[in-house]
């Protein structure tokens, strides 16, 4: 007997996933896909479909519980595939919210080739729309590797992202696959009180990125910012000072703590923003961390401003055997390499190669400010004048180093090689910011024909 829609739809109660969705969604603009695919009698573990944030069309699934846990099956994958493929085609964002337990192991090597499927599909997006994961639950094995290929990975405070469970692992590490681990490691860029504040700061950030690499970011939602920019401002509190008001959204908090990356907005346009100046010297997590976010914004023309302020990397043997040469060789390679507007402002040590990484003509900088007190040097003022003169009392050394600084390492002689553009005062950093942003929106590099540049890892 034919079957009608409203006999079909009788049968099929709203699940958490379609609500889950229909909350990210502008009121009543969802518009569900592939509804009635299944397999063997069973819908498919995965809602998915297409509908409107704040205007916006975003293209949407997310893992359905009620059916096998939410385990991944080859018409899973199909949906989800599907919902890939149309916001690659249309130039639209796409949000996934993972929860599932794994894949169906009944279907054996076809979820395997499912699970290919959706990484291959991932891949051919990034770059070209931006990707946000929503882990709401249980991530386990290969899903956890498809959503950390998301740009953005928002977790919920109690949900679980792992490779392999930690309860049969063999070291069995205490918190492992928790979200707080996921943030320490630098998994997670963001972490949420739980399911509907991770959908609101997935809609927040949907607000401030483009909706894909050929166009610009930038809307009206935020107010012009009348906090003033002071010298003793670092870190997040700098970057809320120059961006519009309330648009800052941190991502990584808590994986490298002597650097701070956000999005925001300047003058209504989107931005990234790096600030160096929490701690002296930037650890591998650092370097790792701003040098994934830079990759991000060039990948969508977003304009990254840094802050300087830092003495270099850190310096230790134990750093070296864990990496730090190759992370900060990863973090001076994504400036390099970066073709968006590149804006810095040093705003107190710029040494070594701290100075080269991020605000020298090596960065590829269109603009170098800095503050008046700024210091520019190759090594520190007091390790300078010890090498240049010789070692001698404390009292000497200090005078000698105050000199250096005033002297060979003001900002006013890097200008005046043509090394600064200008020098500011902290009441001038919005100003100046904000014309470089106008001034540099246009801006068009033509790069070699390459594939890619051999990424650092």
């Amino acid at each position: 007997m034919k079957k009608t829609i409203a006999e079909m739809e009788q049968n099929t109660a709203q699940s958490d996933a379609a609500s889950k969705l229909i909350s990210l969604f502008d009121e009543d603009s969802f518009t569900e896909l592939d509804k009635f695919v299944g397999a063997n009698g069973e819908k498919a573990g995965v809602v998915s479909g297409y509908g409107f944030v704040d205007g916006a069309v975003v293209y949407a699934y997310a893992q359905d519980t009620s059916v096998k846990s939410g385990a991944v099956t080859m018409s899973a994958a199909a949906k989800i595939k599907k919902i890939y493929d149309l916001a690659l085609k249309n130039g639209a964002p796409v949000i996934g919210i993972f929860d599932s337990k794994g894949g169906d192991i009944k279907e054996g090597v076809q979820m395997l080739t499912a699970y290919g499927d959706i990484a291959k599909a991932s891949a051919a997006l990034s770059g070209a729309v931006p990707q946000i994961a929503i882990v709401d639950g249980v991530c386990a094995g290969t899903a956890a590797m498809i959503a950390c290929m998301a740009d953005i990975v928002i977790m919920t405070e109690k949900s679980e992202l792992f490779m392999t469970a930690p309860f049969v692992s063999q070291d069995k590490t205490e918190g492992a696959g928790t979200a707080e681990n996921a943030a320490k490691s630098g998994v997670a860029a963001v972490i949420a009180k739980d399911g509907a504040d991770a959908v609101s700061k997935a809609k927040k950030l949907i607000s401030i990125l483009p909706a894909n690499n050929l166009e610009t970011a930038g809307n009206d939602y935020f107010s012009e910012n009348d906090a003033a920019v002071t010298a003793d401002l670092k870190g997040l509190d700098l970057i809320s000072a120059v961006a519009d008001k309330d648009s800052v959204i941190e991502l990584y908090k808590d994986f490298g703590k002597a650097a701070v990356v956000a999005l925001g907005s300047v003058n209504w346009r989107t931005a990234g923003f790096v600030a160096t100046n929490n701690a002296d010297r930037l650890t591998k997590a650092d370097s790792a961390k701003i040098a994934r976010f830079v990759t991000l914004c060039d990948a969508f023309s977003i304009p990254v401003i840094t802050f300087v302020d830092s003495e270099g990397f850190e310096n230790s043997s134990a750093a070296e055997l864990a990496g730090s040469i190759r992370d900060s060789a990863k973090l001076a390679q994504a400036y390099a390499g970066a073709t968006t507007a590149k804006i810095a402002v040093i705003t107190g040590k710029a040494y070594g190669s701290a100075y080269v990484a991020l605000a020298s003509t090596a960065a590829g900088s269109d603009f170098c400010f800095a503050w008046e007190d700024a210091v520019i040097a190759p090594t520190s003022p007091e390790a300078a004048v010890t090498f240049l003169n010789g070692a001698s009392d404390p009292e000497t050394t200090a005078k000698q180093a105050t000199e250096y600084a005033e002297n060979e390492a003001s900002p006013f002689t890097a200008a005046a090689y043509g090394y600064v553009d200008r020098v500011i005062t902290p009441d001038d950093t919005k100003s100046a910011i904000t014309s470089a942003v106008d001034i540099t929106s246009g801006k068009r590099v033509i790069s070699p024909a390459k594939k890619h540049v051999n990424f650092v890892f």
